[in-house]
């Protein structure tokens, strides 16, 4: 196998979840895409939005951050 300097890509085939929600968050979800679109000049879907903010909450969590690397790292 070639010795080359990009990592094999992840797969990249979106997964499909269907989630219930309670009214409240519906609405506070639909209150932050209206937000969203007056910050941005563009409307997106809550369904394109939510796996954005999903992400920045994974990443901002420090904690599981530290803990998914320190498990990365003991799988190499």
């Amino acid at each position: 196998m070639a010795d080359i300097k990009l990592a094999q890509l992840p797969d990249r085939n979106p997964i499909k979840l269907s989630i219930l929600v309670m009214p409240d968050l519906h609405q506070a979800l639909m209150e932050y895409a209206a937000l969203y679109a007056q910050a941005y000049g563009r409307e997106e879907p809550v369904t394109e939005l939510i796996p954005a903010m999903l992400a920045a909450f994974l990443e901002s969590d420090r904690s599981f951050v530290r803990e998914r690397e320190a498990r990365l790292r003991g799988q190499k």
